[in-house]
């Protein structure tokens, strides 16, 4: 889908507040809210607005630890590592996993309560899924940046 500046604008504005009024926003962008609803409908469809969620605050929600857990498997066939990625999807704690290149071939973002609920996870689920030859475990000491929004643009497709 070809992006044009209004579609960039609602984007941009949905990122910062998807609860933002529709009135408000289409009217900031001149446009009529039927026009408005019809730009978002294109957008869902094309799967450039993927879903709608609500963003919690980490810490307050009772996950203060971030670890990054990079993990090697033994073989890297496709059978297993289709395997690895259907367990691992089931981990309420990874937030992210990523298929890599270099020394691991995996590495994901957790999140637990605290120390101790990280080594269980670590121990008693990451540990026990078939083929998990290596595990390098990184402990976030403060979060620096953060943010969800992407810099859409204008695309000339």
């Amino acid at each position: 889908m070809k992006l044009d500046r209004v579609d960039v604008r609602i984007l941009q504005a949905l990122q910062d507040d998807a609860h933002a009024k529709a009135a408000e926003l289409a009217e900031s962008l001149g446009l009529s809210l039927s026009p408005y609803y019809r730009r978002i409908r294109l957008l869902e469809d094309s799967g450039i607005i993927n879903r709608h969620v609500t963003l919690l605050d980490q810490d307050k929600a009772g996950f203060p630890v971030s670890a990054y857990v990079s993990v090697a498997v033994d073989k890297k066939s496709a059978p297993l590592l289709k395997s690895f990625e259907q367990e691992i999807a089931n981990f309420e704690e990874v937030m992210e996993c990523y298929l890599m290149t270099g020394a691991f071939d995996y590495m994901l973002r957790v999140v637990a309560p605290d120390i101790a609920g990280l080594e269980r996870f670590v121990m008693e689920k990451l540990t026990k899924i078939a083929g998990v030859r290596d595990i390098n475990t990184s402990i976030a000491l403060r979060r620096v940046h953060y943010k969800t929004t992407l810099p859409v643009r204008v695309r000339d497709e």
